[in-house]
């Protein structure tokens, strides 16, 4: 694995531990991840080979600085409750972005793109989706960020667990 790839996935890391308390919340958040990805995609390709390569990175952090920031406020339009539990989070999605710019993610087949999209979001609102259910069912502590961390921990080793081949005895 290399070092930009590992930079993406913890990037995504935080978003799905910290938005994840519901799956209300998950969901506005993987949209807006979405929405702000496929306009960054798109914005991109246009400016990309208009750019000399030293100012392809700062064209990179301004569009997506400025995507993020209209989609925070037509979160705050649209629910300013939402808005004020994702907010710190949807800001993570301009970094990501970049970061995705920069590995090449752009760049790769359209199936691979939505491959990762669909991953991320279907964790996202799962996790989502059972840290609301158990925290509705007494166990408080799955609602916080660190009973996120414990539960995306056993989800991870119940997924290695299963998709390992079974060893012959």
């Amino acid at each position: 694995m290399n070092k930009s790839s590992t930079l993406q996935n913890s990037l995504m890391l935080a978003p799905l531990i910290g938005a994840t308390d519901s799956w209300m919340t998950a969901l506005g958040l993987w949209l807006m991840f979405i929405v702000v990805i496929s306009a960054y995609g798109v914005g991109m390709a246009a400016l990309r080979p208009r750019l000399v390569p030293s100012a392809r990175l700062f064209a990179g952090i301004l569009l997506a600085a400025t995507l993020t920031s209209c989609a925070e406020i037509a979160a705050q339009v649209w629910s300013l409750k939402w808005h004020q539990q994702v907010g710190i989070y949807a800001g993570l999605i301009a970094l990501q972005c970049v970061v995705l710019d920069h590995t090449g993610f752009f760049q790769s087949a359209l199936r691979d793109r939505l491959r990762l999209c669909g991953l991320f979001g279907a964790l996202m609102v799962g996790l989502g989706l059972l840290r609301e259910l158990i925290g509705n069912g007494g166990v408080h502590l799955a609602t916080l960020v660190p009973g996120g961390f414990i539960l995306l921990g056993l989800v991870i080793a119940a997924w290695q667990a299963w998709s390992r081949p079974n060893p012959s005895h």
